[in-house]
């Protein structure tokens, strides 16, 4: 038996079960949007439109199950994650018509997106103090593994097998995997367990926010607006790079090779970003974390050569790492770690709520007849205004300190 220290296995436990919440991203299930919709007879809009309707309704449902992770050990709140995992990708592999379809994508971005992730950084943000920044970096680099396998792996399955069978396939390794995972890594852990700390050095303690608190603090919604720019224009950009390259004139496979460069990108970002983090506080990082994204418009709005696929990706992978560390780090900084989970869960509910609307919007305006350098020009104008309102408000974004 390998003896770990439990700082480590929560980490391994925050890595795999961020790694395992590909399978319901946008990126992962946009590899499925072709075959699926050939088989089903639908157009991009009307795949979009299912897309969107069922992920609004998993982020309705999550606000409510995603709270309950402040109420149950993590242990048992797992392996119910486990089990919704399990079931979801099963089911997706036997979808023939929109209405299962519709329940399918529920499923998977409820299940998927939803838990698996914020059960991982909810995990880390609590049980992480002085180096969560750090923490947080290491358990994303599971998504971004994910990122760099899946899409040229999923496509070159889906050349000797069908896609049911992948999914097939998918569901036997969650159910076998996962329970022998959260056994070995996080048996121990209670609500009380926290970062082993050999520098006892006093803290300034801050005050947890319950969620009505928060939801009444405007600093949310401006942090809010910049914080869902990466979630909904990426969503819309994954779902639909089939559109992009053909509207580019790209080979089937240049975007899925991409990706490795969007992945390997967002592993170096957040790498730095952890340290940056921890030295220098997710509130002053804020303001930069878009700016690749915006790059990544402009490239997109004025590039057709195949090279710039490389380079589009590149920097959304520089703000996806960036947002992937602050979109946790950030919450627990300014609303306390006490209430993180039900926050957390609304945080998470409103950026799956934005990939919903993200796949919705890009849908109707393919259908519509909206070129892809349109939709990038319609995606900079909001980055902009998002990014002018957080630099107008920086100055706020601090904890309220309790007095001892």
């Amino acid at each position: 038996m390998i003896n770990l220290s439990l700082n480590k296995k929560i980490i391994i436990f925050g890595f795999i079960f961020t790694f395992f919440s590909s399978f319901g991203q946008s990126f992962f299930l946009g590899l499925f949007n072709a075959p699926i919709r050939n088989e089903l007879g639908i157009t991009h809009g009307q795949f979009g439109s299912i897309y969107a309707i069922a992920t609004i309704f998993s982020s309705l449902l999550f606000i409510w199950v995603g709270k309950k992770i402040d109420d149950f050990r993590l242990l048992n709140y797992s392996f119910f994650v486990i089990i919704t995992l399990f079931l979801s990708t099963l089911f997706f592999s036997f979808i023939n018509s929109i209405y299962l379809l519709a329940v399918g994508i529920f499923l998977m971005r409820f299940s998927g997106q939803g838990l698996m992730g914020h059960t991982s950084t909810t995990a880390i943000s609590r049980y992480f103090d002085k180096s969560r920044g750090r923490a947080l970096s290491t358990i994303w680099f599971g998504m971004s593994t994910a990122e760099f396998i899946f899409p040229v792996l999923i496509i070159y399955f889906l050349t000797i097998y069908s896609w049911r069978s992948v999914w097939q396939g998918i569901s036997i390794i969650v159910i076998v995997i996962l329970p022998l995972i959260i056994n070995f890594t996080i048996k121990k852990i209670n609500f009380e367990s926290r970062e082993d700390d050999l520098e006892e050095k006093p803290k300034t303690k801050i005050k947890s926010w319950k969620r009505t608190e928060v939801l009444k603090d405007f600093r949310f919604y401006i942090i809010s607006s910049n914080m869902l720019a990466m979630p909904w224009i990426f969503t819309g950009m994954a779902v639909y790079q089939s559109f992009i390259s053909d509207s580019k004139l790209w080979e089937v496979y240049t975007i899925p090779k991409a990706f490795m460069v969007f992945s390997i990108t967002s592993i170096i970002t957040l790498f730095s970003s952890g340290f940056l983090v921890d030295k220098f506080t997710s509130r002053k990082l804020i303001p930069i974390m878009n700016i690749p994204l915006l790059l990544a418009m402009v490239v997109l709005f004025y590039s057709k050569q195949e090279i710039s696929a490389y380079f589009f990706l590149g920097l959304i992978g520089i703000s996806n790492g960036f947002g992937n560390i602050l979109g946790s780090s950030t919450w627990a900084e300014i609303y306390g770690v006490k209430y993180i989970g039900s926050i957390k869960a609304l945080t998470t509910a409103f950026m799956v709520f934005s990939t919903a609307i993200g796949t919705a919007v890009f849908g109707v305006l393919i259908d519509r007849g909206f070129t892809i350098e349109n939709i990038a020009f319609i995606c900079g104008s909001y980055i902009i205004v998002s990014i002018s309102l957080l630099i107008s408000f920086r100055k706020t974004l601090e904890p309220v300190n309790l007095v001892n």
